[in-house]
């Protein structure tokens, strides 16, 4: 009869995971708590979060469906940016909530992982050395403390979500518990594309730990042929149950294919050699960082054509001999099999084979393949570890086995149950010390690291120190100096980047160097180096002549000299360039409204408006336009009322910009009562946020209402 587990032990048992979990979480905030009061970054964060009006105005059902149906930087992950959208919604662009969302998902994951894989295996230990090192690995800091990766965290949920959903499944088949698989590999395909190789990784837990696919045992007791046969057949019959999973990675990667190669920043791929040599480097890589995090960095160049052949040819037959060895002992330690191949399946779609980004490697692309590394390391050191101490114990009994057996001694058979039990207790001292000692020294590791995140310049700076010609980082550096109005250090930031990449085959790179182009050249025009401008602002244009940024920018410098036509010449380019993005028929109207051209502006706000029903932003400008401007045949208050309660709405009346809009087109309308109580609460807001000029000018304002004037510039 089977043995049944008496309510007491099950009991302690599930109290013991109820500690481990809690243990896990405070380790979790330990590390990442800090984040809370770290800012916004410069990388990715303006066009995921705080510039994005569609992102920063909350939910609503119409940007869910925009979300659904655009993509944000070339990505197309709908749940990751619903999720911004909420975090909106809740704490506005306080980036403290957007932080704690994140932390708050990593914890979830942390915790999940620990119950799937104590479920799985049987272990609990085990399974929870495993989840504390997936919970603070260093190399883990980028995917949870930087707000844009939101969908690493929000995907690996999901991720854990389906591996248990198939575990019951695989324990209870049914249609509905295969249908709730396939609806959450769903949901984390829409947070993060990666998750395309979850089918792999679950074939590889019906080898193990889930023994689905019949071992040697029943091999032995079959004719060899009869026993292949066997096997095939059951292979076949699993890889045949996924067939809808491998649909649905198919379909998500074409989706992301398409919105990378039509992205309106896609970038250019670089030489098939290059990127599988630079593959080969990064799989090693990877696994040096995981026992060595060290000099971790939000970006590392790419070497390009740079890399040694001997350190390329010793990559790629290190990962051949591994991959061999781990089908060579799939049968005596299947776990180095399953997890070997998880970490090099999972990396396989952001290794770098089809060129994503400008980076060689990334720490955030680690943050579920190493999940593999770390079971198969946790299985296969506890394995060894054993044995060795049976043997030394072993020796010892040996030694006092002459002697008479005596009360209360250590016990004198070297197999018998009392030496056992000193083994067990010996190895489980031995084990929980140097998991306490790995667990501090990681964690620390991970909190240092992860204050490198406080805020961009921190963080640049860091990555500056330790790697070397990283243009992206001087590119980021001169971005920030040129939002503080720090000129001098924009433009030296720019132009060192800009000689990194003229000696690193820079023209495998023309969006980033267009990109640093326009950037140097804003500088060289605040600054004004007129001329000098201009000639930054042609370049970009003709290193990446569908870029429209460098035509806005250079039409704005040209008006200034006098060049009017010529300067509508350009914005008509830039225009040409992305006909159908609001946001930059927005910029156009700033533009022409910059170029006392009001009519204009007023066509491209309306445009903008039309193709967004949900950005608030070319509806403020129209609305303030038609209220304040002080040419009376373009001033219309009843539209500019209606444009401005719009705007309001979509920003859920939190911003104060908007509000005083409102304000101005009821004064404009002759309604000052209205007018006056609007301004007040535009006031309360902006003093809120503490902007001083925003106060001091609606202020001004009320003093007009009160006297029964509008507001015209």
């Amino acid at each position: 009869m089977a043995k049944r587990v008496s309510t007491p032990a099950l009991a302690s048992k599930r109290l013991v995971a109820v500690w481990v979990c809690a243990v896990l979480a405070a380790i979790t905030w330990l590390v990442f708590g800090q984040t809370l009061r770290h800012k916004f970054v410069t990388y990715d964060d303006p066009q995921y979060v705080y510039e994005n009006a569609k992102v920063a105005a909350g939910v609503s059902l119409e940007g869910v469906s925009w979300a659904f149906t655009h993509t944000i930087a070339g990505n197309w992950h709908p749940l990751t940016t619903v999720s911004h959208m909420f975090d909106c919604q809740l704490y506005g662009l306080k980036p403290a909530g957007h932080h704690f969302t994140n932390v708050l998902l990593h914890t979830i994951a942390v915790i999940l992982l620990f119950l799937v894989l104590r479920q799985m295996t049987g272990t609990l230990w085990r399974s929870a050395f495993v989840a504390a090192l997936f919970a603070i690995h260093p190399l883990h800091v980028e995917s949870v403390a930087w707000i844009s990766e939101r969908k690493d965290v929000l995907s690996a949920v999901f991720f854990i979500l389906t591996l248990g959903a198939y575990i019951r499944y695989v324990r209870k088949p049914s249609v509905t518990s295969y249908l709730l698989v396939v609806l959450l590999f769903a949901l984390g395909l829409m947070s993060k594309p990666m998750l395309v190789t979850v089918p792999f990784v679950l074939l590889l837990l019906d080898y193990w730990p889930l023994g689905r696919i019949r071992g040697p045992a029943r091999a032995q007791a079959m004719a060899w042929r009869a026993a292949a046969s066997d096997r095939w057949s059951t292979v076949s019959r699993l890889v045949t149950e996924k067939i809808p999973l491998f649909a649905l990675a198919a379909l998500s990667s074409v989706a992301t294919l398409l919105a990378q190669v039509y992205g309106a920043r896609a970038i250019e791929e670089l030489p098939l050699a290059w990127r599988l040599n630079n593959a080969a480097i990064s799989y090693v890589a990877y696994i040096w960082q995981m026992f060595w995090p060290a000099r971790l960095a939000a970006f590392y160049p790419h070497p390009n054509d740079q890399l040694p052949p001997w350190q390329v040819f010793l990559a790629i037959a290190f990962l051949v001999a591994v991959s061999l060895l781990a089908i060579r002992w799939r049968k005596e330690r299947p776990y180095i099999f399953t997890g070997w191949f998880w970490y090099v399946g999972m990396l396989v779609p952001v290794i770098g084979l089809v060129q994503a980004g400008e980076q060689a490697r990334s720490d955030r692309y680690t943050y579920l393949p190493e999940t593999g590394l770390y079971m198969l390391i946790v299985w296969g050191i506890t394995d060894l570890i054993m044995p060795i101490m049976t043997r030394s114990f072993g020796t010892r009994s040996v030694a006092t086995g002459g002697r008479p057996a005596t009360r209360g001694s250590r016990g004198v058979r070297g197999g018998g149950p009392p030496a056992s039990a000193e083994i067990r207790r010996d190895y489980n001292l031995f084990c929980a010390v140097i998991a306490s000692v790995i667990i501090i020294a990681l964690s620390w590791c991970a909190f240092v690291q992860t204050s490198y995140w406080k805020n961009s310049e921190t963080l640049w700076n860091h990555a500056l120190a330790v790697t070397a010609d990283n243009d992206a980082a001087h590119n980021n550096l001169g971005y920030l100096f040129l939002q503080r109005g720090e000129l001098d250090n924009a433009i030296s930031h720019f132009e060192t980047a800009l000689k990194i990449r003229s000696r690193n085959a820079a023209g495998h790179y023309n969006f980033g160097g267009a990109l640093i182009e326009n950037n140097l050249a804003n500088a060289l025009a605040r600054r004004g180096l007129v001329s000098e401008a201009v000639g930054h602002y042609e370049k970009a244009v003709k290193l990446r002549p569908g870029y429209g940024d460098p035509y806005l920018n250079l039409g704005t410098v040209l008006f200034q000299q006098g060049r009017i036509v010529d300067a509508i010449a350009q914005w008509q380019m830039a225009l040409a360039t992305q006909p159908n993005d609001a946001g930059f028929h927005t910029a156009l109207g700033n533009a022409f409204l910059k170029g006392e051209l009001p009519k204009d502006a007023i066509a491209e706000y309306e445009h903008a408006a039309r193709i967004s029903t949900q950005d608030p932003v070319p509806r403020n400008n129209l609305a303030w336009l038609l209220a304040t401007s002080s040419d009376a045949s373009i001033r219309d208050g009843n539209r500019a009322i209606e444009l401005a309660k719009q705007a309001v709405r979509l920003s859920h009346g939190k911003d104060s910009n908007y509000l005083r809009t409102l304000a101005a087109a009821f004064a404009e309308s002759g309604r000052f009562a209205e007018a006056k109580e609007t301004a007040r609460q535009a006031l309360q807001a902006a003093e809120k946020r503490s902007n001083s000029t925003l106060a001091n000018a609606l202020q001004d304002e009320i003093a007009l209402y009160d006297l029964g004037l509008p507001y015209h510039k």
